[in-house]
């Protein structure tokens, strides 16, 4: 069982990501592991602690000359901002934030609640996820993923492979699939931060790859489109989840909606096994099993909580009304969260993965794929 959890606060001295089930014989590159913690550090609109912080990691266990030895990982990454402990507790708790029923959950005070629930913890989740995305690379499987909403402006997806995707979006000022709209965003992000305010959106990542029956329909809370929904609504200020043609779906008629099924004696040989789909509104999971088609899924993030023209709030003190504190904070995340649930998306297609082939190492994976494929196109 390929799994994970992350240890730190927003302004402690580290970040931990411990990752347990991870097979042996794994190489890995920690130079493309830091390129994605740049990734989420980067995007217009973010605040000023992504000009102190140069984040990177140090793998503290699991690894013996570079490869991966199957026993747990310790990943490390140190916040250059440490200084939890001379903050002082915040009284006035923001609205949307964990502030209040943090502190009245734990007894406690605000700070000791804002310091974990931070978005600061998804750096852990990022180098996690970019372990995995190594992982999947070896058995062909990619992962990307972009904006496609910011506060009002749509700007969509587009078809192509996901390398030729990947340079258009790293082009881009807001991690989206249009570069050529930049200046109507960033626009957009600079008016709103001079009133004040705060900026959400939209991100979609795609999985390219995928072979059929990753997941399972027996047991529903090992349903692939389950683990997915809620590896993705954990990511901070993400309130909704789509797979494939999601709410759409609801306001169709079933013809509109399923994908029809065809076979095609070319592609015997892909993951697919000749089965091929002129559309994928499901998003490549059905019954809560891959079905060979690209895995798409969106996420929906909030507008960031900390507002610089705060809302109205209570101390929690004196109880009397008064503005909500504030921190220093991003204008718009937007597209850091791109890269973050593409990062937590990629974690729970590997563990599924590893589910589904074994996990005791690469090579008795790659066996086991192997044999599945065989046996699959013999049927």
């Amino acid at each position: 069982m390929l799994r994970y959890w992350t240890a730190g606060e927003s302004h402690g001295p580290a970040l931990v990501a411990l990752v347990d089930g991870f097979p042996a014989g794994l190489t890995v590159d920690i130079s493309q592991i830091n390129a994605e913690l740049v990734r989420r550090q980067g995007g217009y609109g973010r605040g000023g602690r992504q000009r102190i912080e140069t984040d990177s990691v140090t793998f503290l266990s699991g690894l013996w000359h570079g490869v991966t030895l199957g026993s747990p990982l310790a990943i490390e990454v140190i916040n250059a901002d440490a200084k939890l402990e001379r903050l002082e507790d915040v009284d006035r708790p923001r609205p949307g934030h964990a502030d209040l029923p943090g502190a009245i959950k734990h007894l406690g005070g605000v700070r000791a609640v804002l310091e974990r629930a931070s978005a600061r913890e998804t750096a852990a989740r990022v180098a996690a996820g970019a372990l995995a995305r190594q992982l999947l690379a070896v058995f062909g499987i990619e992962v990307a993923g972009w904006v496609t909403e910011l506060g009002s402006i749509a700007l969509g997806s587009r078809p192509g492979t996901l390398p030729a995707l990947r340079l258009i979006r790293d082009s881009s000022a807001v991690y989206s699939l249009h570069p050529e709209r930049d200046s109507e965003v960033t626009e957009l992000i600079d008016r709103v931060g001079k009133e004040g305010d705060t900026l959400g959106g939209i991100v979609e990542v795609r999985v390219d790859g995928l072979p059929i029956g990753l997941g399972t329909h027996a047991q529903w809370d090992r349903k692939l489109d389950g683990c997915l929904a809620q590896a993705v609504m954990a990511v901070q200020a993400i309130k909704g989840v789509e797979i494939g043609m999601g709410f759409e779906a609801a306001r169709r008629r079933g013809s509109e909606v399923h994908d029809p099924i065809h076979y095609d004696p070319a592609q015997r040989g892909g993951v697919q096994l000749g089965f091929t789909r002129p559309t994928n509104n499901a998003g490549g999971l059905e019954a809560g099993m891959t079905n060979g088609q690209p895995l798409v899924i969106k996420a929906a993030m909030k507008p960031i909580s900390t507002l610089r023209k705060p809302l109205d709030s209570v101390n929690l003190r004196t109880k009397q009304s008064e503005e909500a504190a504030y921190e220093r904070s991003d204008v718009c995340a937007v597209s850091a969260a791109s890269v973050i649930v593409e990062h937590v998306v990629a974690f729970e297609v590997a563990a599924a993965l590893v589910e589904k082939f074994g996990g005791d190492s690469v090579e008795e994976m790659q066996a086991r794929w192997q044999l599945f494929h065989d046996l699959a196109r013999s049927r």
